[in-house]
């Protein structure tokens, strides 16, 4: 139907504080215009400081609710956040086989803002084989890189950063776009990697404080500008800026970090009305 909205396929876990997992997906695919389809793999115990349990679904159940959707709804992109066990991944890497024609954005969550790890090697290990080359965009930050492209036989200092993705792209994933949020430079600069080296880099102001669900903000955002039918390049450019202006206009809701305001463009609106009435 023409006014059908772009339909993205969100695998993610829960998060009580609505700020990262499955809401922040939710609420930000929603607030850039497409509808969000949602698997749950994983319901966590946690809040703005950190998490402190986490259950993952049954891999059989998450391929059930996944392939349930699909063969009822078609999809524009496939967004997956964390993944609960190396059994869940298999199945996720059996499912999206099916549909190596959807663009597939896979955010690497494999620890906390606050430090708690949430992948054990043999995920890691699981996510470098089946998941990653079947990827159309990567999403680590720098810390995320260099565990997902680290060689266990290397010795001495972990190679930079364009070599780590290198690797992943020699890996089979198209693009990688690593984010500098956890480097200590003036600017927060992300860079996007391709077959052909440097695609693009973009420098952007650092904000003060710290962020619960940022990076799941910016990898639903880029699977909604590519849902929307924009390339790669400016999908990821567009991409950033609505995560920026959603960091710009965070709130602080309890006693830990903040959190992304998703729909800072409706109470901007709400303002505006304000102050114009």
């Amino acid at each position: 139907m023409p006014d059908l909205p772009p339909i993205v396929l969100v695998f993610a876990a829960t998060d009580p504080s609505g700020g990262a997992g499955l809401q922040a997906d939710i609420m930000t695919l929603s607030s850039m215009g497409c509808h969000p389809l949602s698997v749950v793999t994983a319901v966590t115990i946690q809040d703005t400081m950190g998490v402190d349990g986490i259950s993952p679904i049954d891999a059989e159940w998450v391929a059930d609710q996944a392939r349930c959707v699909l063969e009822d709804i078609p999809v524009a992109a496939f967004k997956l956040g964390l993944l609960g066990s190396v059994e869940q991944i298999a199945a996720i890497a059996e499912v999206v086989s099916d549909y190596p024609e959807v663009p597939l954005i896979l955010d690497p969550v494999l620890a906390s803002g606050r430090g708690d790890e949430l992948v054990n090697e043999e995920m890691l290990i699981a996510l470098r084989e089946l998941l990653v080359p079947q990827t159309t965009i990567l999403t680590p930050n720098t810390l995320e890189a260099r565990r997902l492209a680290a060689d266990d036989s290397e010795e001495g200092e972990a190679p930079d950063i364009a070599e780590c993705a290198r690797r992943l792209i020699g890996s089979g994933c198209e693009y990688v776009l690593v984010t500098g949020t956890h480097e200590n430079t003036p600017q927060v600069v992300n860079t996007l990697y391709s077959q052909n080296g440097v695609l693009r880099s973009d420098a952007w102001q650092r904000l003060p404080g710290s962020y619960h669900g940022s990076g799941c903000t910016l990898a639903s955002a880029i699977a909604a500008t590519i849902a929307n039918g924009l390339e790669i390049s400016d999908a990821v450019k567009d991409a950033q800026e609505y995560t920026w202006q959603t960091l710009r206009a965070a709130f602080r809701p309890g006693m830990g970090q903040q959190i992304p305001d998703r729909l800072f463009w409706a109470h901007e609106d709400e303002q505006r009305n304000e102050s114009s009435s």
